[in-house]
Order: C-alpha cells, then structure tokens, then sequence
C-alpha cells in the first residue's frame, strides 16, 4: 500500500515536471514567435526604407537626367544660333556684289529740296497759350431776419437784440465777401494781363522764327540749286561731294565697314577713288561652332588658311568691282568718264612698318566699257584681270599690289 502510494506520488511528480518543461517550452516557444515577428516586422521597416531610399535615388537620378538633357539642348541651340549668325555674315560676304545690282544707286538732288509745307521746327510756338480759368466766385451772403423768441414777457426787446447781432454779422459776412471777390477779381484780372502779354510775345516770336525758318529753308533750296548747277558744270568739289554721298549710301553689312576717298580732275574726266575695307585680322575667321558632349564645351572650327583667303580675297574682288559699278550707275550724267581705284585696307605695313593703306587691287575703268559688262554673270577676279588689274598675290598675308600704274590718264 506505501509502495502504492509512492508510486503515485511520484507520476504525479513526474507530471507536473513535464507540465513545467510543457509550460516552459510553450512560453519559449511563443517568446521565439513574438522575436520572430519583431524581426520579420524590423526586416520588414529595412526592405521599406531601402525602397524609399532607391525610390529616392530613382527620383533624383531622373531629375539630375532631365537636367542634363535640358542643358545639353541648350548648348544644342546655341550652337545652332552661332552657326546661324555664320551663316548670315558669310552669306553677306558672298553677296557684296549682288547686293547693290538691284539698287538705282542714283540720288536725285531735286529731292534735297524742302518744300514750303515741311514740318515747322518750332510747333510749340504753334500752339496758342491757354486763358486763365476763371475763378468761382463766393455767393454774396443773405441776410436772415432771426425768429421771434418765445415766451411771455420780454419779447420784443429780444427780438430786437437777436436783429441787431444778426445784421452785425450779415455785415461782417458781407464785408468779408466784398473783399474776397475783389481779391479774385484782381487776381484774375492780373492773370489776364499777363496771359496777354504772353500771347502777344508767342505772336511775335512765332512770326520771327518762321520768318527765319522760311529765311533756312529758302537758303537750303539755293544752295541745292547751286549743286545741282556746279555738278552739271563738273565742279570737282561738287562731283567729289556726289560721290560722297553715293558712298554714303552704300549699304555694306554692319560687321564690314568700309571708308572712301575720292579727288575728281575735270581736266580729263577721272576719279581717283581709294576704298578701305576691314584688314584680314578682323575678318570672321570662324567656320563653325561645335558642342562637345564630354567636356561641356562649345568649341568654334577656325576657317583654314586656304578657306580664309578664298573669303577674303572674294570680298576684295567683290568691293572694286562694287564700288566702279556703284559711281557710274549714280554718275547720269556721265560726268565722270574714268575711275582709277584702289582697295586695301589700313594697317601696320610689314615691309615699312608704316600705317597706312595697303592696297590689295589698283584698276583702272573707263566709263564705255565696263557700263557694258552684266554684273550678274561675272566672276569679279575675272573682271579685274580683263580690265588689266594689279592684284595682290596673297591679301591676307598683308602683300601690297603693285598699282602704281593705275591711272591711265
């Protein structure tokens, strides 16, 4: 019966230790699976942030991307902007020559004359000065009897009080407005003196300066009439004044700009004529502009020397043929039968050292012969060479032409 006993106490022993172990492997096993799912929850926040942080990166590698882009297209456009402004200056340089075929270069001196109805160069005197306004004169005050008071006694004699004191102050009122109004009056009567005076000084400096003006006008008028007579007479001064203007308005491109000198002998007809154009060093000597992805450079093709002269010595040929076109198509009245020119530029002489004109072509052109060349089919260097030019060997290395048997007559 003891051994019995024993016996079940030790099972029941025994169960509880397996209930404790069942007990404690149970809160392991749910310890295990909250740490579980707090990794899997922190492993999880990791997996978002690295996914924003990508996202991010993403984001910012696009924009970066589209700015680069942006950039690059940028450059992209202003090179074709530069290579487009090269294109029109050497377009312009291509057509010195053509530009003026189409162009009556011929200047009517009767349109120098002003007529009697231009424009007056005084209109302010035109304009008559506007009469002071006139002021607005205070009402003249009334006189207002005041009521009778009220009451039972003494009537009467505060009646006559409260008149007296009224007709002191319609008086005072009165004599206040008599002022005022005469102080207008004056006033304005003064402005319209002065504004008087001030037309009638308009008047007379308006009839001055048009007698003056009319006086200018009438001059100008004479002195085109003597012009137009000295030039029909072949006055040197006079044709070199024509020729001036002739030049003038010559309409070369803003980047080549050109001077002219001239002296005219009526004695046998001829006009030495001696046109500077830009020296070669200022010449555009770039051929193109170009963007270069790697650097982020815009980098300009220089023209190479052989292109550069071609270029060069094109303008010169087009400048001589230009200008001994130019003067006899203006020269209508066929005053000048001959034309001894000159084209150089200005510059440091290498042979000398001197500043002065270096002169690339000497040509002389008589009046019969070139009138009949058709401009638009030559080739200018052909045309000098036919009217037995001198012509540098090499403009842009500053060699002067040999002209000093240009003139012929």
């Amino acid at each position: 019966m003891a051994k019995s006993m024993l016996s079940v106490t030790m099972r029941a022993i025994k169960a509880a230790e397996r209930e404790r172990v069942r007990q404690a492997k149970s809160a392991n096993r749910a310890y295990n699976a909250e740490l579980k799912e707090q990794v899997l929850a922190a492993q999880a926040r990791e997996r978002q942030l690295k996914q924003a942080v990508v996202e991010n990166n993403k984001e910012k590698v696009a924009k970066e991307k589209a700015v680069k882009a942006a950039h690059i297209v940028s450059q992209l456009a202003e090179v074709e902007i530069l290579n487009a402004k090269i294109d029109d200056v050497f377009g312009e340089l291509d057509g010195l020559l053509e530009a003026t075929l189409d162009v009556d270069d011929f200047i009517d001196l009767e349109a120098l004359r002003k007529p009697s109805s231009c424009a007056f160069d005084k209109p302010e005197l035109l304009i008559s000065i506007k009469p002071p306004i006139k002021p607005r004169m205070p009402t003249e005050p009334e006189y207002r009897e005041p009521p009778r008071p009220k009451g039972l006694f003494g009537k009467k004699k505060k009646h006559e009080q409260a008149k007296l004191e009224a007709l002191e102050t319609h008086s005072r009122k009165k004599e206040d407005w008599v002022l005022s109004t005469a102080r207008l009056q004056s006033e304005y009567d003064s402005s319209l003196a002065q504004h008087a005076l001030a037309e009638e000084k308009r008047i007379e400096e308006l009839a001055l300066e048009k007698e003056r003006f009319q006086q200018r006008l009438n001059q100008h008028n004479r002195n085109v009439d003597q012009f137009i007579n000295d030039l029909a007479y072949g006055d040197a001064e006079a044709v070199q004044d024509y020729v001036a203007m002739v030049a003038e308005n010559s309409n070369y491109p803003d980047h080549f700009v050109t001077t002219h000198e001239f002296l005219f002998r009526p004695e046998d007809a001829e006009l030495q004529m001696e046109v500077a154009i830009p020296s070669p060093n200022d010449f555009p000597c770039i051929k193109a502009y170009k963007y270069v992805k790697t650097s982020d450079e815009i980098r300009e093709t220089l023209l190479s020397k052989a292109e550069l002269r071609k270029r060069y010595c094109s303008a010169v040929y087009q400048v001589a043929v230009r200008s001994l076109h130019e003067v006899f198509e203006a020269d209508r009245r066929e005053i000048i039968q001959t034309i001894s020119l000159v084209v150089g530029t200005n510059e440091g002489n290498p042979a000398t050292g001197k500043v002065g004109i270096i002169p690339f072509v000497g040509v002389s052109a008589a009046r019969s012969s070139f009138m009949e060349f058709d401009l638009a089919k030559v080739v200018p260097e052909a045309t000098l060479k036919h009217l037995g030019a001198a012509i540098s060997k090499d403009p842009v290395s500053l060699v002067a032409a040999d002209v000093s048997g240009v003139r012929k007559s």
